[in-house]
């Protein structure tokens, strides 16, 4: 198997790819579509080319989707039918009953839903239609734009991030005020108590 990333030349229906979370967040899904919409055509394009699709090739001849599926789920939403992938790994010679078993050895899926308890790999979405939301997940989102983790390459860190600021902070401040939310994710951010995840980025030095 070879884990360089593979273009695909041709595109393949957004509709035809297989998510491996349960959940997105879909304010950052919104705040995807919005920033799509804000460009120009030719620079929606360009866009199309350069954001691939990392996906990872199963026995029944799908592509699993391993990153970015707020793109997708936003790209989708706005309307593109279509889009670039890149094969970052070949399983289609892996037996039916224990394809799930190596995906997860490989931490290239994330089965838990969105209160972060873990679920039967069945349960996961047949399409990026059917993507629950997690509130924590955009918030996590944001807190990395905001400079409250670095950009991390340990799989999922986000959701890492999402878990622990599930146990912090209540899901009504998230929703009624999302703004308090991040500033309170600021502080816990920088606490000892996050150190353990990727991309922890220490107090802020005095």
């Amino acid at each position: 198997m070879s884990n360089l990333r593979e273009p695909m030349i041709h595109p393949i229906p957004i509709l035809s790819l297989r998510p491996t979370q349960m959940t997105v967040g879909l304010r950052e899904v919104k705040e995807k579509r919005k920033r799509w919409r804000e460009q120009k055509k030719q620079k929606q394009a360009e866009s199309l080319g350069k954001h691939m699709i990392p996906v990872v090739r199963g026995p029944d001849k799908r592509y699993y989707v391993v990153d970015h599926h707020h793109l997708a789920r936003a790209l989708h939403d706005e309307g593109v039918k279509d889009i670039l992938v890149t094969v970052i790994g070949d399983l289609s010679m892996v037996e039916r009953d224990a394809f799930w078993g190596v995906m997860d050895n490989k931490r290239w899926v994330y089965p838990y839903d969105a209160r972060g308890e873990r679920r039967h790999f069945k349960d996961l979405p047949k399409s990026i239609t059917e993507l629950k939301d997690d509130p924590f997940r955009s918030l996590a989102g944001e807190l990395r734009r905001v400079g409250g983790f670095a950009k991390d390459t340990t799989p999922f860190s986000e959701f890492l991030w999402a878990d622990f600021l599930r146990r912090k902070i209540s899901t009504k401040v998230v929703d009624d005020n999302f703004e308090k939310a991040i500033e309170k994710s600021l502080a816990f951010a920088k606490s000892h108590d996050a150190i353990y995840l990727p991309g922890w980025c220490g107090p802020a030095e005095g």
